[in-house]
């Protein structure tokens, strides 16, 4: 079973605890280092003291034992148990041990020498040292020798660093109680914000407006523009839905009222012709029912589909499945393909679409007036570029805001108001640009998609504008 995500409170509480835990055992290392050096140092200067003393007391007792005096003053000042051996001018043993770890002392002249050594297989430390001493009346070096169990000074050391490593383990276990207890204080305004969150309903949508840290706001900032976008995409679909009921009412409506009065209908022409109607509405019911699904796509579809085609093939293809229809209308048609390939990348069944819808709306509401469509393809300044042109009763270019809006229509007609809205997602989905350009006579609707990179040095053929 895998484990879930680590918690905000332990990620910090670990990597705040993590570099003082590491500090806190270098630290410890350290101090029992000094420890050790401390010992060494204090033992040493009690081997010293004690070694003056007998020295002295040799000197003023002229070889006799050490006082009782001289003798606590060394177990006083070194620490723990001393050992000692003097011996006087000639070297005549004077007091103290009589075998000392001589083995291993090599040291000479008069200052004190510290040595390791062993005495009895214990490890030692020994300090000797020689000063001139008249005992009788013999003159000479009198030469103290003082050692001490190096255990003991082991037992000092460690107990220096037992109580440093135990204050060590007092602070830092007060600094986890803190920081855990902080971490947790310090995230209360996020959990904060997460109940605010939390009691919000799927219909409130509305901005966060609770203060919050700064590391925060960045977050809630995102949020807020998330928000805002969903509320917008929300009332985008409501409106679009609004609209589509109302578009498909009627051709619904027409649809089922022919289809009802069909079976009424005896005479034989007349019932042909109604049969012709409902057909006619039935069509056109689809054609905005798809219509209305491309849109949906285009806003909302996910990722373009990318595949390489020729935009001269597509309008082709679409040119020769309108032409007859557009023949039927006794209307010229015709189409003008550039030189050479326009290679763009995309879907070629959107931009099919688009020609689709261009020309269709040319037939729609080109008016008693219409007599001629054209199509035209061209390459011009790194743009793959499409026109259809008509001589009908024309748009002006004023109009480009109202009638590429999806549903929306300079006058009352048969249309849906979508063709040119879908032309328009076309073109902005593959990074291109529709517009209207301005004619003397009927209209023009030109859309220039970008060629890749490769393709951008095409040249140009025909015209640049619309005659």
């Amino acid at each position: 079973m895998s484990r879930g995500p680590m918690s905000l409170r332990l990620r910090l509480f670990l990597l705040i605890l993590s570099p003082l835990l590491i500090v806190s055992v270098l630290l410890g290392m350290w101090r029992f280092a000094v420890a050790q050096a401390t010992a060494e140092m204090l033992f040493d200067r009690g081997l010293l003291a004690a070694a003056l003393a007998i020295s002295r007391d040799v000197s003023i007792s002229e070889g006799d034992a050490l006082s009782p005096r001289t003798r606590a003053l060394i177990s006083d000042a070194g620490g723990g148990e001393v050992f000692y051996h003097v011996t006087g001018p000639g070297g005549i043993y004077v007091t103290g041990y009589a075998y000392p770890p001589i083995d291993s002392i090599t040291a000479s002249g008069p200052g004190p020498h510290y040595l390791q050594a062993s005495y009895r297989g214990q490890p030692v430390r020994v300090l000797r040292m020689s000063e001139p001493t008249t005992i009788g009346n013999m003159t000479g070096e009198t030469i103290v020798t003082v050692w001490q169990r190096s255990a003991e000074r082991d037992a000092f050391a460690r107990a220096l660093a037992r109580r440093a490593a135990a204050l060590m383990i007092a602070l830092m276990a007060t600094v986890a109680i803190v920081v855990w207890f902080g971490v947790q204080r310090g995230l209360h305004p996020i959990r904060s914000l997460h109940d605010a969150i939390a009691l919000r309903s799927p219909n409130d949508l509305s901005r966060i407006q609770r203060r919050v840290p700064a590391e925060v706001s960045g977050i809630v900032a995102t949020l807020n523009r998330l928000f805002g976008q969903l509320d917008q995409s929300l009332k985008t679909h409501q409106a679009f839905i609004s609209d589509a009921s109302h578009q498909l009412r009627n051709p619904a409506a027409a649809i089922l009222s022919l289809a009802e009065s069909l079976p009424e209908v005896d005479d034989p022409v007349q019932k042909r012709f109604r049969e012709q109607e409902l057909i006619a509405a039935a069509r056109k019911s689809v054609r905005l029912t798809e219509q209305l699904l491309s849109l949906e796509r285009l806003r909302y579809g996910g990722a373009l589909r990318e595949e390489p085609f020729d935009l001269n093939d597509i309008a082709e293809a679409v040119c020769n499945d309108l032409g007859p229809e557009v023949l039927v209308r006794d209307l010229r048609f015709g189409f003008d393909r550039v030189d050479g390939p326009l290679a763009l990348r995309g879907d070629p069944v959107l931009v099919g679409e688009a020609v689709r819808n261009l020309i269709s709306n040319a037939m729609q509401h080109g008016g008693e007036s219409l007599t001629e469509i054209a199509v035209r393809t061209a390459a011009e300044a790194g743009f793959a570029m499409i026109e259809v042109r008509d001589d009908g009763q024309g748009l002006s270019p004023n109009n480009a805001e109202t009638v590429f809006r999806r549903f929306g229509q300079l006058e009352p007609g048969t249309g849906s108001g979508l063709g040119l809205a879908i032309v328009r997602d076309v073109a902005h989905l593959h990074g291109g640009t529709v517009t209207l350009e301005k004619v003397s006579r009927g209209a023009c609707v030109r859309i220039r998609f970008p060629l890749p990179q490769s393709n951008a040095n095409l040249r140009e053929n025909g015209r640049s504008g619309c005659a």
